[in-house]
C-alpha cells in the first residue's frame, strides 16, 4: 500500500535532514581532518629539519668541547663554556659594538623612513620615480653595496672626500679611523635598508580612512595638526612593528661590516656575530662558539619581549 505524505511527516523529514547537515558540519569543525595536516606536513618537515634539529644540535654542542677539527670528540663539559663566555672580555666588547650599531641605526631607520613615506604620500610629483628610488637600494645584494660604498669611501679619490675638499675641508678616513668607522657603516646600512621600512609606512598611510582627515579639516585643523593628531596616532602600530623588526635586524649585523672593515680598525666595528664566526670557524672551537651564540640568543629574546611589553602598554 502506498504511503501518504502528510505535511507533518514532511516537516519531520526536513527537520531530520537539517539536523544531519548540522551534525556533519559540527563534526568537520571539531576535527580539522587529514586535509589540514596534509597541507601543513611539508612545512613541518622543513621546519623540523632546518630549524628545530639545528637548534637542538647547537644547544647540545654548547655543553661540549666540540672542535671543527674533530679533536676531543665533543666531550661533555657542562657549563664550562657558558662560564668562560661570561668572563670573556671579547664577548662584552663585541656585544657593546653590536648594541652601539643598533642604537646608531634604529632611530634614523625609523624616522627617515617615515619622512620619506610622508613626502611620497602627500603628493610629490613623479611618485612612481620616488617610490622606485627609495626602495631600489633594498633590492641590491650586499656584495654590490660593498662595491659602491668602498669606492665612495676611498680616502684619495672617493666622491665623499672630494665633496669635502671642494668646501675646503680635510678628507676623512671613513673606514680606517676608529672615530668614523661605525658611523660610516651606519650610513651604508641606512642607505641600503631604509626602503623596506619606507614601504611599510607607505602601506600604513594608504590604509588610514579619508573621513578622519575630512573630519579634522571640518574642525579647522591645519596640515601639521592633522599630522600630529591623525596620521602619527594611526601609524602607532606600524611604528612599533618597524622598531621591533629593526632592533632584531640590527642586532644580527654581520655581512656589511665583514665586507667593509672586517671588524677593524682595532676591533672598533667587530660585532658579536663576527666573534662567534671567528671562534667557531677560524679557531675551530665549535662548542664555545655555540655557547656564546646561545647567550646572544637569550639577550635578543629578552630585548624583544621587553620591547613588545613596552609597546603593548602604550597601546593600552
Amino acid at each position: 500500500m502506498a504511503s501518504v505524505s502528510t505535511p507533518s511527516r514532511q516537516a519531520a523529514a526536513g527537520s531530520r535532514r537539517a539536523g544531519s547537515r548540522w551534525a556533519a558540519a559540527t563534526d568537520r569543525r571539531r576535527s580539522p581532518g587529514g586535509a589540514g595536516w596534509l597541507f601543513a606536513t611539508p612545512f613541518l618537515v622543513f621546519f623540523t629539519l632546518f630549524l628545530l634539529v639545528p637548534i637542538g644540535i647547537g644547544l647540545w654542542m654548547s655543553f661540549t668541547d666540540a672542535s671543527l677539527t674533530g679533536h676531543g670528540d665533543g666531550v661533555f663539559v657542562g657549563l664550562d663554556n657558558y662560564t668562560e663566555a661570561f668572563g670573556d672580555s671579547q664577548v662584552w666588547q663585541t656585544l657593546g659594538n653590536t648594541v652601539w650599531f643598533t642604537v646608531l641605526t634604529t632611530v634614523p631607520l625609523v624616522i627617515v623612513a617615515l619622512v620619506m613615506a610622508l613626502l611620497v604620500y602627500t603628493g610629490m610629483p613623479g611618485q612612481w620615480l620616488w617610490r622606485l628610488a627609495f626602495f631600489a637600494s633594498h633590492l641590491l645584494p650586499v656584495a654590490v653595496v660593498f662595491q659602491i660604498w668602498s669606492m665612495l669611501f676611498q680616502p684619495d679619490r672617493g666622491m665623499l672626500n672630494s665633496v669635502l675638499q671642494t668646501f675646503g675641508m680635510d678628507g676623512i678616513a671613513w673606514l680606517t679611523d676608529e672615530k668614523y668607522a661605525m658611523w660610516s657603516i651606519g650610513l651604508v646600512t641606512l642607505w641600503w635598508t631604509v626602503g623596506f621600512n619606507f614601504l611599510l609606512y607607505l602601506a600604513a598611510l594608504q590604509a588610514i580612512p579619508d573621513h578622519l582627515y575630512e573630519a579634522a579639516a571640518l574642525d579647522g585643523a591645519g596640515a601639521w595638526r592633522r599630522l600630529w593628531s591623525v596620521t602619527l596616532p594611526q601609524l602607532r602600530r606600524t611604528t612599533a612593528l618597524i622598531a621591533v623588526l629593526q632592533v632584531m635586524a640590527s642586532l644580527k649585523v654581520f655581512d656589511q661590516i665583514y665586507l667593509l672593515t672586517k671588524g677593524g680598525p682595532n676591533g672598533a666595528t667587530r660585532p658579536i656575530l663576527e666573534y662567534i664566526y671567528d671562534t667557531g670557524f677560524t679557531n675551530y672551537r665549535l662548542g664555545y662558539a655555540s655557547a656564546v651564540s646561545y647567550v646572544f640568543f637569550g639577550i635578543i629574546i629578552i630585548l624583544s619581549l621587553a620591547q613588545l611589553k613596552i609597546f603593548s602598554r602604550r597601546e593600552d
